[in-house]
């Protein structure tokens, strides 16, 4: 399923329905519906289109949180664009290589971030650009006819870590995030209100639901007590360091909050036990823990429903099939560490210009995760955290 298949009940259907809300780093917060998110897309999408940006072009994104990190989503979804998101904290050799190995049509920014990328970079000015979607909102009379994408159609280009060498680009597509959609809504009965984690978690999962969304800059512990008793959201997706942070809330606190949140997910990193018990006695719930990478998207999840055990990252997901491996590519028996091995639609496509890393990571339509895990005898399908984290999401 292409991605605006997947988004059209929330961007036509729902058009009226409050989707969004944008909080500034001053604390004020603005408000979108999916109709002005779908309006706004497709005047950014008629701007980049007179700028000469095709389907199948690479276009670099490096902002912080906002609207317009959404915007261009959208517009490229519409218009057949490759994104190729870029980490704000990196700097010259690490935006450079990026830069050279993408090599996208153009770089949008901000002008304070703009100064941190190699000279010749075509970088567009993400105010002048949404000056220009404001214009072309008001004025010129948008009549996109959306790209005819496919479940094979790339639609990022997201870059590893880089923690085993150069980072690589890894192709993902249509049908790579609709898969990871679908699989999240069905295990983890995502409903309004929904707090956001990430492109592939966060974004994906609320315009497929039609769910709310509060977006913000970053993470600010100062910020728990005005985030969770004004704005309520009744799912919170984090990483271990949030959730050590939340542990510093008052009881009383923490206990009303746990009162209106339904369900706590983890990720990107192992989850301390001790974090984890702690947080149960102090907020009434078992965070539900999930194991991911940016080649694969989510792969494993605790049950919503049913015993979270801690240490572990459950079963696979719907449509994902796990098994773990010893370096000659045999299965291992329960209890015996070896490598994780994945298979589904949403595994990405492959290393862009890298065929030789492609060949070496997929084998018979299995992709190598260079994680280490262990199936637990008692629980079949079940794997603990991965022992490392290469390109972990």
């Amino acid at each position: 399923m292409a991605l605006l298949a997947l988004y059209t009940p929330s961007l036509i259907d729902r058009r009226d329905q409050p989707a969004l809300e944008v909080e500034a780093a001053d604390g004020t917060v603005r408000s979108y519906t999916f109709g002005e998110l779908n309006e706004r897309s497709d005047a950014l999408a008629t701007v980049l289109r007179a700028r000469g940006v095709q389907p199948g072009d690479r276009l670099g994104v490096c902002l912080p949180n906002s609207v317009r990190f959404i915007d261009l989503w959208l517009a490229a979804v519409k218009l057949g664009v490759i994104l190729v998101p870029m980490n704000v904290l990196y700097r010259g050799h690490e935006l450079g290589h990026i830069v050279a190995d993408a090599d996208p049509v153009a770089v949008v920014t901000t002008a304070e971030l703009a100064a941190h990328f190699p000279d010749g970079t075509l970088r567009w000015d993400v105010d002048a650009l949404d000056a220009a979607r404001a214009d072309a909102q008001q004025h010129a009379p948008i009549a996109n006819a959306p790209f005819a994408a496919s479940d094979d159609t790339p639609i990022a280009l997201i870059y590893t870590s880089g923690t085993t060498g150069a980072a690589k680009g890894a192709v993902l597509t249509h049908g790579n995030f609709a898969a990871n959609a679908r699989a999240l809504l069905s295990a983890w009965q995502i409903l309004p209100l929904f707090h956001v984690h990430g492109l592939g978690n966060g974004v994906q999962c609320w315009l497929a639901s039609g769910c709310h969304m509060r977006l913000t800059e970053r993470f600010d512990h100062t910020r728990i007590p005005t985030w969770f008793t004004t704005y309520r959201p009744t799912v919170f997706f984090g990483v271990p360091t949030m959730y050590v942070r939340l542990l510093e809330v008052p009881h009383k606190l923490a206990r009303a909050i746990g009162a209106h949140v339904r369900l706590f997910v983890s990720g990107s990193a192992p989850l301390p036990v001790t974090v984890l018990t702690q947080f149960a006695d102090r907020f009434g719930h078992v965070i539900l823990e999930r194991y991911g990478m940016t080649e694969t998207l989510m792969n494993v999840s605790n049950p919503y429903d049913g015993e979270r055990r801690a240490g572990t990252v459950g079963r696979p997901l719907p449509g994902v099939e796990v098994v773990v491996r010893d370096a000659d590519g045999v299965d291992v028996a329960d209890g015996v560490h070896g490598e994780l091995w994945v298979r589904g639609a949403n595994v990405c496509a492959g290393y862009w210009h890298r065929p030789e890393a492609t060949a070496a990571a997929f084998v018979d339509g299995w992709f190598r995760t260079g994680d280490l895990g262990v199936r637990a005898a008692d629980v079949p399908p079940t794997v603990t955290s991965p022992c490392r984290a290469v390109g972990a999401t």
